[in-house]
Parts: structure tokens; C-alpha cells; sequence
């Protein structure tokens, strides 16, 4: 089970890369989140903190908490680097144990890329 602060963090981190949260612009406050999610406000200010402390979210004394420059690029390095490696260390594990072949696997993955794309969900750069 994941710690109520860190799906806090988590939420902050999904909002800013979805650009809900503009990098240069005011982050959530603690209290705003604390009402929202109906946590004690030190819960909040925990997942605050671990942002802060990845340089994700800047403290400005006297000013509200703003989004870091470069956060979002910050953020999508370190959601490549480990969640979507270990995305994939578990759909290859689990192919493995299902006797599904690295081609049947990339199959897999080609067919929902295209479902995603026919309904408009996919993003092709």
C-alpha cells in the first residue's frame, strides 16, 4: 500500500505533466489539499516536501509554492528511467511465465497502440 503522502505527491506529479499545473505557475497549497483530500495538513505538506526535495516544486519565502522550470522534463526521465522499466520487468516476467514469445508480446503491444489510435486516445508525434 502506497503511503497517503506519496499519492499525494504522485497526484501533484500527474498534474503537472498533464500541464494542470504550468511549470512557472502557483502549485496546490497544503491546506487546499488537505481539504480536498480530507487529510491532516502535515500529510499534505509530507508529499509537498518530497516534491520539493526533487526539485520538482520551489518554496518561495512569502510567496506561494511554484512549479519548478523543467519539472515536467524532470519528471517524464524519472518515470522512464524507473516506473516504465519496471512496467516492463513485469509484463516480460509474466509473458515468460505464460509462454508468450518477445514477438507475441510485441504484437500484444502493436494491437493496443492501434485500438488506442482508431479511438482517439493515442497521441502519434
Amino acid at each position: 500500500m502506497v503511503p497517503v503522502y506519496m499519492q499525494i505527491a504522485e497526484a501533484i506529479e500527474d498534474d503537472i505533466i498533464s500541464g494542470r499545473l504550468p511549470e512557472g505557475g502557483a502549485a496546490y497549497s497544503q491546506l487546499i489539499i488537505s481539504r480536498d483530500v480530507n487529510v491532516n495538513p502535515a500529510t499534505a505538506a509530507k508529499g509537498i516536501n518530497v516534491l520539493v526535495s526533487k526539485g520538482i516544486l520551489e518554496k518561495q519565502r512569502g510567496a506561494s509554492m511554484t512549479v519548478a522550470s523543467g519539472a515536467v522534463e524532470k519528471l517524464l526521465k524519472e518515470r522512464k528511467d524507473k516506473g516504465f522499466r519496471d512496467l516492463i520487468s513485469g509484463l516480460v516476467s509474466e509473458a515468460v511465465k505464460i509462454g508468450l514469445s518477445e514477438d507475441d508480446v510485441i504484437e500484444e503491444i502493436r494491437e493496443y497502440y492501434s485500438h488506442l489510435y482508431t479511438e482517439g486516445v493515442g497521441n502519434r508525434e
